[in-house]
């Protein structure tokens, strides 16, 4: 499986409403794939794939939305004091326990590398209270090594902040930052490049943004679409490792594709689910079934936008997830590309 799409995608930036540069790697990456694109006020990415054969039972194409958002959890600057360190504002939730000492690439009037670091003393001389202290996000700094004067000529209020991290390939794993959730446009274009001179659906990939901050892009493109089938692709917790019990697990690394059955947002439709079981089953695609206590996806801002239509999520069981060590088995997105490109033959 060549991974160069996917790590185009998960190694460049893009923070809840500046998803720009994702935009146009799938852009590149889908030329020719689409009868027509677009892009909304709200940073919606939509491409449209027209159905190349008649429906089955006659009638109107059904119009199915792939749901993909393009954003990851990151920040903005919203403060550079009297030294020139950035403070800084989470957009999208983070376990601060992951943030200490990282490079970051601030987009500023250039690309500029900082590290970032709480503030605080080192280890070297903290008393032990200080030591076993929990950070905010809000005490965490980027360190630029230069003045302030030089830092306000390349860094204003309100320029985006992500985490740098390569992705890379161990074993049958493939880890990096941002798999989520950029793991579903690979997912996507990858299953639309392999059924649409054989779907009977009108297709509309939909690169959604400002997921990370409340599922708020889905909902005025599914408004505008008006889907029949709304289908959110997205991670979902693999939590099968030490200290956690089975119960909580949510899903298995490797054990296939996951068919939410619900999370904390939204319940699947029920016919939808059972024809995603149903095509697993037939062409025997291994699969898990998935229920997130807590946490959504898209699914639940398309389901609530407009009229009735079903919806389902698709999930890639992710360890790691909200890191930037989020890893991801080769079975398992192999799966989840099999598993839509079969639905998507209808």
């Amino acid at each position: 499986m060549d991974l160069t799409f996917l790590k185009n995608l998960t190694e460049a930036p893009g923070v809840p409403g500046r998803e720009e540069r994702i935009r146009e790697i799938v852009k590149a990456e889908a030329a020719g794939l689409f009868d027509e694109w677009k892009e909304d006020p709200m940073g919606n990415l939509i491409g449209v794939c027209k159905p190349k054969v008649k429906p089955k039972k006659g009638g109107a194409p059904r119009k199915v939305m792939l749901a993909c958002h393009l954003d990851e959890i990151g920040f903005y600057v919203k403060h550079i004091d009297e030294k020139g360190f950035l403070r800084l504002i989470n957009v999208g939730g983070f376990d601060t326990r992951n943030l200490f000492s990282r490079r970051v690439l601030v987009q500023g009037r250039k690309d500029l590398v900082g590290i970032m670091n709480p503030s605080g003393k080192p280890i070297h001389i903290a008393t032990d209270d200080e030591r076993k202290k929990t950070y905010l996000v809000g005490e965490f700094y980027v360190d630029l090594f230069m003045p302030k004067k030089d830092v306000e000529k390349l860094v204003a209020i309100g320029d985006p902040v992500t985490i740098m991290q390569q992705t890379i390939q161990i074993g049958d794993v493939v880890t990096g930052k941002s798999m989520d959730n950029r793991v579903a446009s690979f997912v996507a274009i990858n299953a639309i490049r392999a059924a649409r001179e054989k779907s009977p659906f009108e297709i509309y990939y939909v690169g959604a943004a400002q997921e990370e901050v409340g599922c708020r892009g889905a909902g005025p493109a599914a408004f505008g679409i008006a889907p029949d089938d709304g289908i959110a692709i997205d991670t979902t917790l693999a939590c099968d490792t030490p200290g956690v019990s089975g119960d909580l697990a949510v899903t298995q690394m490797g054990k296939g594709v996951a068919l939410k059955v619900m999370d904390g947002m939204s319940i699947s439709t029920r016919s939808l689910f059972d024809e995603f079981a149903a095509a697993a089953k037939k062409h025997k695609i291994p699969h898990q079934f998935e229920i997130l206590p807590q946490g959504g996806t898209d699914a639940a801002t398309i389901q609530r936008s407009g009229g009735a239509k079903r919806v389902f999520t698709l999930s890639v069981p992710t360890r790691y997830v909200h890191t930037t060590t989020e890893s991801i088995h080769l079975k398992d997105l192999k799966a989840s590309i099999d598993l839509l490109g079969r639905w998507l033959l209808g």
